[in-house]
């Protein structure tokens, strides 16, 4: 499926609530709300797959929100311990050809607020779609984070005392551990050893979400 074919859909979830949204589910995912976005791609009639991007063209994402749609938290994108030599070479992977482009670059994220106690009561706030071939600045500003992040993640390696990489920061996105036990630490082919002793991922700051909806970026 195609992220436009997709978009009249979203839009019709917004404001409603999860009771009545979800209705139509099978009561065992209706019960279990701990992945809003897989609730979400199954609502419009996607199958959940081990595949790179959420449709054939881009990507979903949702985040917890207040009611007016500005983050409580930072969003996850991807994990980056299967490309880690792409961002600790230097020069880093062209950032057009990375993974993290490649699952930002055409992308609709939904806040949904789950201030009530009762998860039926939960629901979207609004529909940002973002598509970086049609807004430069904001490619340039994530092409420039990524590589400062890439130039961070070499001299953590370099100079921390562990030898491992550390959080990094741009203005918009970051790297910081995302793992639970058993540890997957991150291993280097570059380098011929670990760099960390638990997985990492890249997250969009919530920066990124309150620009968007405060400079309404949606095409």
């Amino acid at each position: 499926m195609k992220l436009e074919e997709a978009l009249p859909v979203l839009r019709d979830c917004i404001g409603i609530s999860f009771g009545k949204l979800f209705s139509d589910l099978p009561k065992d995912l209706i019960t279990n709300k701990g992945n809003v976005g897989q609730l979400l791609l199954l609502k419009i009639g996607l199958k959940l797959d081990s595949n790179l991007t959420d449709f054939d063209d881009g990507e979903l994402k949702t985040n917890k929100a207040y009611p007016n749609g500005l983050p409580r938290e930072t969003m996850f994108i991807t994990q980056i311990s299967r490309q880690i030599d792409n961002y600790v070479t230097n020069p880093p992977l062209n950032f057009r050809e990375t993974n993290i482009y490649e699952k930002i670059r055409n992308l609709v994220f939904l806040p949904v607020c789950k201030d009530s106690k009762n998860q039926d009561e939960w629901f979207f706030t609004s529909l940002r779609h973002i598509n970086l071939d049609k807004n430069a600045a904001l490619f340039g500003q994530l092409e420039e984070d990524y590589l400062l992040i890439c130039k961070q993640l070499r001299m953590h390696i370099l100079s921390a005392a562990d030898g491992f990489i550390h959080t990094s920061n741009g203005q918009f996105i970051q790297v910081r551990s995302k793992d639970s036990k058993p540890y997957s630490p991150i291993y280097s082919k570059q380098l011929g050893r670990f760099i960390s002793n638990k997985n990492h991922a890249f997250y969009f700051k919530k920066q990124f979400m309150e620009h968007c909806i405060k400079n309404d970026t949606s095409i």
